[in-house]
């Protein structure tokens, strides 16, 4: 699917989706759990609906409707699931699933799209294999199976990416003894302590240094069911942010709960030293550029891997030098943002260069072009808040991909007049 953009002015309310990271660990947590749990406002996306279907294999009884998961969980014995269990394009999935896999006394097999099979396994597949599991990968990627169980002990795990890190955290606690990890080159922090947050909601001991760097988590633990209601998801909020700042409009964003833990709601501050101003009454959000428009800055995105695209979009409008630092981990993301941004920004004009851990962006007027969206759902959204931005006509090709986290993506976005559309 391509969709055609146009340059546009915004104005109106919209409301983003439900967290991804959150609904991804509130359909685990569920699955594991002994008894119901009712999840409110949870994200409907190809990644979620990939996380689901590995529930349902592994026994959990999953009801979805639009507002709402019912899910009956196994009390942490899990089904032996019957063949390969296909985890399409969720990086998150396949690494917290990977994890509790280890824990599990039989075979569990994960393959995906042409995607997940690039992303990087290895870390946290050795990290496994010290505390217990086998594993089996030609590649060190997907395709791999994984059988336990997790014998507990003493680990150190690559923290480049934060998934990793979750990934043991969550299967830890299912371990036959306890399990003591060291965290080397952490990244995205806020996803860990997200993580965390999980678990104390959950009630799962465990102890944790205060750089996230050391925890003890006792073995033998079980997960209960919950109640709770899926915040919305600021990566996504990320992009009608982006897209004001683009098009100089003001705009309303409805149902963001600033106290979550979210590490993508610094977003917001990034936009305000750019010169935004953004206002917040009750649950609306007022997005708008301030009176001398935005200006280039240096932003530390180490925290905050998945707002690359949305800034180097945003950066290429404003004054002066943008500098997005210290985030090398977004190469190892669905596709590699930085080149990919990169390429696809020069098609349509921008002044922009590569640096080993990020982008160098020079503020100029862009031109319509056709850009490929690399199959990366947030490349598309990105390049598309470009085109409501550029002069002339720009095609972004492979745009189906943002139905991994934002389904309604285009059809959103026409209601507060963007000029965006599917073509046939």
């Amino acid at each position: 699917m391509d969709i055609r953009v146009v340059k546009s002015k915004l104005n109106g309310s919209i409301a983003v989706p439900g967290s991804k990271s959150h609904s991804i660990r509130a359909a685990v947590c569920a699955m594991l759990g002994k008894g119901i749990s009712l999840i409110h406002s949870p994200l409907n996306s190809e990644d979620t609906r990939s996380c689901l279907n590995a529930a349902s294999h592994y026994g959990a009884e999953v009801v979805t409707s639009p507002d709402m998961w019912t899910i009956t969980g196994t009390g942490g014995k899990l089904r032996k699931p019957k063949g390969m269990i296909d985890l399409g394009n969720s990086g998150t999935s396949l690494r917290i699933l990977s994890g509790i896999a280890a824990a599990m006394d039989f075979e569990s097999r994960f393959d995906g799209d042409a995607s997940l099979r690039t992303r990087v396994m290895e870390p946290l597949l050795e990290a496994l294999t010290v505390l217990g599991a086998t594993v089996e990968s030609t590649s060190g990627k997907c395709p791999l199976s994984i059988s336990g169980p997790l014998k507990g002990g003493e680990v150190t795990i690559d923290g480049t990416s934060s998934q990793f890190v979750t990934a043991l955290l969550f299967a830890a606690p299912l371990a036959t003894g306890e399990v003591k990890i060291k965290v080397n080159k952490l990244n995205e922090k806020p996803y860990v302590e997200l993580t965390l947050d999980w678990l104390r909601r959950l009630g799962i001991k465990f102890t944790v240094s205060e750089d996230l760097h050391y925890f003890t988590i006792p073995g033998m633990q079980t997960y209960p069911s919950f109640q709770w209601t899926i915040p919305a998801d600021f990566s996504t909020a990320a992009f009608p942010l982006a897209a004001a700042a683009i098009t100089g409009s003001n705009i309303i964003i409805r149902n963001l709960n600033f106290d979550d833990l979210q590490g993508d709601k610094a977003v917001f501050d990034f936009f305000r030293k750019m010169g935004m101003r953004i206002e917040t009454k009750g649950n609306s959000t007022t997005v708008m550029v301030g009176d001398d428009g935005l200006k280039g800055i240096d932003i530390d995105l180490n925290s905050t891997p998945d707002a690359l695209p949305a800034m180097a979009a945003a950066a290429v409008f404003s004054r002066g030098t943008t500098r997005l630092l210290n985030v090398p981990q977004t190469r190892i993301k669905e596709t590699d943002r930085i080149a990919c941004m990169c390429q696809e920004l020069n098609k349509m004009g921008a002044v922009i260069s590569e640096l080993p851990d990020g982008l160098v962006i020079e503020g100029t007027p862009l031109h319509g072009a056709v850009v490929d969206g690399h199959g990366d759902h947030r490349i598309v959204m990105a390049l598309a808040l470009a085109g409501l931005g550029a002069d002339g006509e720009t095609i972004v090709t492979g745009a189906e991909a943002a139905a991994v986290t934002y389904p309604d993506f285009v059809n959103d976005f026409r209601k507060i007049g963007a000029s965006i559309e599917v073509i046939k």
